[in-house]
């Protein structure tokens, strides 16, 4: 059984123990969240390693994405950006390699580290269909299913399926004249030309049932992908995007009704005053299931410092309630991202997270400690509290250490130093507090 079916029957398994656990929760909580679809725990039977849960009342997790492209093919390379990713806290990897040896790079990559890891199948199933067949519209629809199947049995964890692309929703892209930035996923945009060319419906959506059936044999998490997301600022929240999230989210309704665990993805480019409105349409939509959100990136203008803008609307989307953040790197509309961008794109991701789940969850405690350690310049404690001790550390060694209390800064004109013993007895009850 799955865990959602054993924690319906009122099983607590040790992985939602684990993850309360690790979330401070009682686990029996996190089991009716389970129970209810408001929490998925990808934790393929075939690959359980690190156990983490994503939902309602959990910390919002990070995703990196690593991956080959047609253009550049390093496996060692992209096994460094799988070890940098969990080095640098991310939560999940998702492999999303196109290029060269797709199944050995995904092995390669699983067994390097010990985050649950991702994939989206359609990918391999069409590079298969253009190697095998001369063209990615001449895939045969079985080839979907036999690459799904394939991937759950090597243990990944949970799935980006493009389900929510059907017949409706191409009718009404070609009816809204198309778009500024066009379609950016690669999935749905291959899926939406093989419809169009063979003029069928999409095998994904026709035959979801079968889908949600090879998930969860080995209990792996659907997560139900975006394939209409805008890829534009102008094209955000627009018909075509909001008509998937809707099937999306009907679609991840039905998947948990039948003992699949389901989450949703969204959206892509979008202004920061639209990201709530998306967060609350999800969550209402789907009885709310876990949201993933891909970004989302703010403004359209950033190359090189996409990572900045992603995380701007990744601190708003999980102080609004979403559950789950893929990171976006420095190297995002440029090229492959190498392992420093990796870091970079963790870290920022990382950042955006915690600064949400400051109003999300409440969660302060830390910048509290932060706070006190920096009033009281006891550096040890600040590298501890730190979300990344060794860059802070790095930082500090490079612009010399001051006199031992203060740093470069400030010097002699540090403020803390200068009020030192002052107020005293009032920061003594403030400690209190």
């Amino acid at each position: 059984m799955t865990q959602i079916e054993r924690a319906v029957k009122g099983e607590i398994t040790k992985e939602m123990t684990a993850v309360a656990a690790d979330e401070g929760l009682d686990a029996g909580i996190v089991g009716n969240r389970v129970a209810s679809g408001k929490i998925v725990i990808p934790a393929n039977k075939d690959r359980i390693k690190k156990i983490i849960g994503i939902g309602r009342g959990l910390r919002t997790k990070v995703n990196a994405s690593i991956g080959t492209s047609t253009d550049i093919v390093d496996i060692d390379m992209e096994v460094e950006k799988a070890r940098v990713a969990e080095r640098y806290g991310a939560d999940t990897l998702m492999d999303l390699s196109v290029g060269g040896d797709i199944a050995g790079i995904r092995k390669e990559v699983m067994d390097a580290v010990e985050l649950p890891v991702g994939t989206v199948p359609l990918y391999e199933a069409f590079a298969t269909a253009i190697e095998k067949y001369g063209a990615a519209v001449k895939m045969p629809k079985e080839l979907l299913f036999e690459v799904t199947e394939k991937q759950c049995e090597e243990g990944v964890g949970f799935m980006a399926i493009h389900c929510g692309i059907n017949r409706r929703t191409v009718e009404m892209l070609r009816k809204q004249s198309y778009r500024y930035g066009g379609l950016v996923s690669k999935g749905g945009s291959y899926m939406v030309a093989w419809m169009e060319h063979n003029n069928m419906e999409n095998p994904l959506y026709e035959h979801f049932d079968r889908v949600v059936e090879i998930l969860k044999k080995h209990d792996v998490v659907l997560s139900l992908g975006n394939g209409f997301r805008a890829g534009a600022i102008h094209d955000s929240t627009d018909r075509v995007q909001i008509q998937e999230l809707l099937i999306n989210c009907e679609l991840a309704e039905i998947g948990r009704g039948r003992g699949c665990q389901t989450m949703v993805e969204g959206p892509g480019h979008i202004p920061i005053d639209e990201i709530e409105a998306n967060v609350i349409l999800e969550k209402r939509m789907s009885g709310d299931a876990p949201f993933y959100m891909l970004g989302p990136i703010t403004t359209d203008i950033a190359p090189g410092y996409d990572h900045i803008a992603a995380a701007i609307g990744a601190a708003l989307s999980s102080a609004y309630g979403a559950d789950f953040i893929c990171y976006v790197t420095p190297s995002e509309h440029l090229g492959l991202p190498f392992p420093e961008d990796v870091r970079e794109g963790v870290m920022a991701a990382r950042v955006a997270a915690h600064a949400g789940d400051m109003i999300k969850l409440g969660n302060r405690k830390d910048d509290k400690e932060m706070s006190r350690a920096r009033r009281d310049m006891d550096w040890q404690k600040q590298y501890a509290l730190c979300i990344d001790s060794e860059r802070a550390k790095g930082i500090k060694a490079r612009r010399g250490n001051g006199d031992g209390d203060t740093c470069t800064m400030c010097g002699s004109f540090c403020a803390n130093n200068i009020l030192n013993g002052m107020f005293e007895n009032d920061m003594e009850g403030s400690d209190k507090k």
